[in-house]
């Protein structure tokens, strides 16, 4: 038998308090340690509960340090568009993949005139320049097609796994639903990470 390590693998979730992105961190790390493998986890929280930028980094893998490395992100699943270009700046790895929900969450600032977001058109353009492989999903539509949109997370955890760069089976996620929420929570984000797996299947080839 190979005794052979892998390759920690990288991914980030990053996102604005109240998306959901902390919790999608915590399944995403819970179901890694059900499928029997390492996992460390980080999350650093903006100024504001809700509003404020939020980021988790979940290594899979005999990692050292809980926090990825700069340029070291295998995967970034950004649950908001200028968030997800945000961190790929300092933590994409050349060739590495950006799952980006296209429904901006609008900060403060630019809700009250102070300041112009910019268009969907203008962050995917930046993405590719970094080297990034880009796929987008408007998984907050998706969520709400699933019932329910504040399951927007689930939706992308769906999108991530659909991507095939993660090895971990999608029972082990549905185990940590399980134990995470009462039957009809769980039915409706079952819902929401079949409607994301299905969609990035469909596209991705």
């Amino acid at each position: 038998m190979s005794t052979e390590k892998k390759p920690v693998q990288n991914v980030i979730i990053a996102g604005v308090g109240g998306q959901g992105s902390i919790l999608a961190s915590h399944l995403l790390a819970e179901a890694t340690l059900k499928d029997g493998q390492d996992v460390k986890l980080a999350e650093t929280y903006g100024g504001a509960t809700r509003g404020g930028a939020v980021l988790s980094h979940v290594r899979i893998g005999e990692a050292w340090s809980p926090r990825t490395p700069e340029d070291g992100a295998d995967i970034i699943v950004a649950m908001e568009p200028l968030e997800g270009l945000r961190r790929a700046l300092k933590f994409l790895k050349p060739g590495g993949w950006v799952l980006l929900n296209t429904h901006p969450w609008y900060p403060v600032d630019v809700t009250a005139g102070g300041m112009e977001y910019p268009s969907l058109e203008s962050i995917l353009d930046a993405l590719q320049r970094l080297g990034g492989r880009v796929f987008t999903i408007d998984a907050t539509a998706l969520a709400l097609q699933a019932g329910n949109s504040r399951s927007a997370n689930v939706v992308m955890l769906g999108g991530l796994f659909a991507l095939g760069e993660v090895d971990i089976p999608e029972e082990s996620l549905f185990q940590a639903m399980e134990e995470r929420w009462p039957s009809h929570l769980v039915e409706v984000n079952r819902r929401a990470y079949q409607l994301g797996n299905q969609y990035v299947l469909e596209r991705k080839g």
